[in-house]
């Protein structure tokens, strides 16, 4: 099932908010929502463990005031979950960085991620804000 950002809620869509503007959360607490036990992240050609990816979502929320979240599409099938979104991070202190983001997953049986794969690709910011969307 195809879902544009209009139509539906997307995964991905619920993940970054909570990040990014539900600060009050604990990073743990959204990881427990949304990842499996064994989830894994290929981000660009390097692989994370579940717990370096909460180390880096800590990392950029330092960074981070706020953020805007477009799921421009979205595809689920079964366990297979695939998207393109774009995020708007407000820096802490001014300044804007603008990542799209290719996402291909499959979930576990209880629906959490278990293993994404993405490619991040900067559209604004500056040289440092690359690592932004690096796990």
């Amino acid at each position: 099932m195809l879902h544009t950002h209009e139509e539906s809620p997307s995964v991905m869509g619920r993940v970054l908010h909570d990040v990014f503007n539900r600060q009050h959360l604990l990073l743990d607490e959204i990881a427990d929502r949304y990842f499996a036990p064994d989830y894994r992240q290929r981000t660009n050609g390097s692989w994370s463990r579940r717990a370096e990816v909460v180390d880096h979502l800590a990392r950029v929320r330092e960074v981070a005031e706020r953020a805007d979240i477009v799921v421009e599409e979205e595809l689920s099938q079964g366990r297979l979950y695939a998207d393109r979104h774009v995020v708007r991070v407000h820096k802490r202190g001014g300044g804007l960085t603008v990542q799209e983001v290719y996402v291909f997953a499959h979930r576990a049986a209880d629906g959490r991620l278990r293993e994404l794969h993405e490619t991040t690709m900067m559209l604004e910011g500056s040289e440092t804000d690359r690592s932004l969307g690096q796990a």
